[in-house]
């Protein structure tokens, strides 16, 4: 059963990918937990494609074990400030290590499953 949307501040969602269930040792559920934050510029056709894009990422390659928060820098200036983002959309892995910095163009899975350290670079 999917856990409801826990709103963070006036623009910032966030999803939870079944965090807090208990896990058995060796489940698929116990494997890294994948921390994400999307910075989008407001209700813009480039932002909401952007949150889909990841949102079916995660749902299809880190079912259960994701965070995502979606962060408006329109809404929440310092939070964009304090990253230091300058360009939209940009997804920001935390956790696992290596943190990560994706930006621009997400709608190529190959590129953000690469990203994210979840598929190896090709050729």
């Amino acid at each position: 059963m999917k856990k409801p949307l826990k709103k963070r501040g006036p623009a910032g969602e966030r999803e939870r990918g079944g965090a807090g269930e208990r896990e058995r040792a060796g489940s698929p559920a116990r494997q890294k937990k994948y921390v994400l934050f999307l910075y989008i510029s407001g209700s813009t056709l480039k932002s909401a494609r952007a949150v889909k894009n990841i949102k079916r990422v995660c749902e299809q390659h880190l079912k259960n074990r994701y965070d995502l928060e979606v962060i408006d820098v329109y809404q929440q200036p310092n939070l964009a400030r304090g990253e230091r983002i300058v360009v939209v959309p940009t997804l920001i892995k935390r956790r696992p290590p290596p943190p990560r910095r994706l930006i621009r163009d997400l709608s190529n899975q190959k590129n953000v499953l690469w990203g994210l350290g979840l598929r190896k670079r090709e050729g």
